[in-house]
């Protein structure tokens, strides 16, 4: 993904949900003086089968999806939940808003982590990186990437995730714990999670792929 292709999506959705640009931009800065480059030769996932782990409450019945994939991405908080159920992560993808001691201490276990900078956690981000192992940190941006800050496409730790694994050259993709109508979420995470649909769907398109979780769903989307 080329920031060209991905900035007017971008734009739609600041416009979509009222966030301003140069917040972004402020965090992206932020964390570009926090991290160092990642060796993305480290994530070698070319022609793999990779499952995006989300952290909706359908995951725990999910988690047989992951005994036969060859990558286990998570985002956020589910990244506490595989675990916890055996399984061991390779990549998690988080924008440090729920567990920051888990990113924490995979980093300093080796794990990489994918650290998003956003307009809103800037606190975050000041506090927490500097705790982990740089070397295991992937910062990532959905501004206009700069030094060792990527984009490599997504909105949403979930969507972002297969953005990620979309780059890194996986050959099929498959999902667990991914509830886009979740009734217990406020209106802003459902806004949200309606953009990580229609961004899911754009990946699909672009990939020559079909996602089993936007079966039924895709007639109702607005195609980006």
């Amino acid at each position: 993904m080329r920031f060209r292709e991905w900035e007017p999506v971008y734009r739609q959705i600041l416009d979509s949900l009222g966030f301003e640009r140069r917040g972004d931009e402020d965090a992206r800065d932020i964390l570009a003086g926090l991290a160092r480059p990642f060796d993305r030769s480290r994530l070698a996932w070319a022609g793999k089968t990779v499952v995006i782990c989300g952290a909706g409450p359908s995951l725990s019945a999910d988690l047989d999806i992951l005994d036969d994939v060859d990558v286990i991405v998570a985002a956020s908080s589910a990244a506490d939940v595989v675990r916890d159920a055996g399984y061991s992560v390779d990549l998690m993808v988080t924008d440090l808003d729920k567990n920051p001691e888990t990113v924490v201490e995979l980093t300093t276990a080796g794990v990489p982590v994918a650290i998003a900078a956003h307009g809103d956690n800037i606190p975050a981000l000041r506090e927490w990186v500097p705790k982990c192992d740089l070397d295991n940190v992937l910062a990532t941006t959905q501004a206009e990437p700069t030094g060792p800050v990527v984009n490599w496409g997504g909105f949403t730790d979930g969507d972002r995730a297969a953005f990620i694994a979309d780059q890194l050259g996986a050959g099929e993709l498959r999902f667990a714990g991914w509830d886009f109508d979740d009734p217990t979420v406020d209106s802003m995470k459902a806004e949200k999670l309606a953009w990580a649909e229609r961004l899911l769907e754009w990946l699909e398109r672009r990939r020559s792929e079909q996602f089993s979780i936007l079966d039924g769903r895709r007639g109702a989307l607005d195609p980006l």
